[in-house]
């Protein structure tokens, strides 16, 4: 399949938009910013900012994990409201019967008070790792002991770990971002929500 090109346009005929994400994670940002690339053609500025995500330091469920991404958006909508897009991530844990499954949530707000989102998809984590998480260890920090890193976190995480560099964290996340977008992207679809 090939995709269309996109149009020849010099930098000062761009959309500007400045992004602020509800986090300093390098990767969070980054990730941030490959979304928004795909969704706009726009003259980009993210910054991250540390923000509360009102959750435990690793979230259980969807329920809590939804929550933090979006306690993550409003608080740096909050922090820093001259922005033109707030965007939290969270990642999160949670059980499929007996196995643990690891995601994150996506969550963007933007001015007029319209809220996009998106789930990442899903992948179970090795007993291992999952023992360590049940005994109140980050996953982080799980994947660090495990594999003998450190602040994994903060580069490939769980995901490009265990896919050996195949499924990039940023990638990932990117990907949900995009998906995120969709509300901005086709607003006259979605009208106020």
């Amino acid at each position: 399949m090939q995709f269309p090109k996109r149009r020849n346009i010099t930098s000062e005929h761009l959309q500007k938009f400045h992004i602020i994400v509800g986090s300093k994670n390098p990767v969070k940002q980054a990730s941030v910013h490959d979304g928004f690339s795909q969704a706009f053609m726009a003259d980009l500025l993210v910054q991250g900012l540390d923000v509360d995500s009102g959750v435990a330091d690793q979230p259980f469920g969807d329920a809590d994990t939804f929550q933090g991404a979006l306690n993550r958006a409003q608080n740096a909508k909050n922090a820093f409201p001259e922005a033109d897009y707030w965007v939290g991530i969270e990642g999160g844990v949670g059980h499929v019967g007996e196995e643990l499954e690891a995601f994150a949530w996506i969550v963007i707000l933007d001015r007029e008070g319209k809220r996009g989102k998106a789930r990442t998809a899903s992948f179970i984590l090795p007993k291992v790792i999952q023992e360590l998480v049940e005994q109140g260890m980050e996953l982080g920090q799980a994947d660090d002991q495990v594999f003998q890193r450190q602040q994994s976190k903060q580069g490939s995480g769980a995901v490009g770990i265990l896919t050996k560099g195949a499924l990039t964290r940023r990638t990932y996340y990117g990907q949900a971002v995009l998906l995120a977008c969709i509300p901005f992207i086709q607003s006259n679809l979605y009208g106020d929500r």
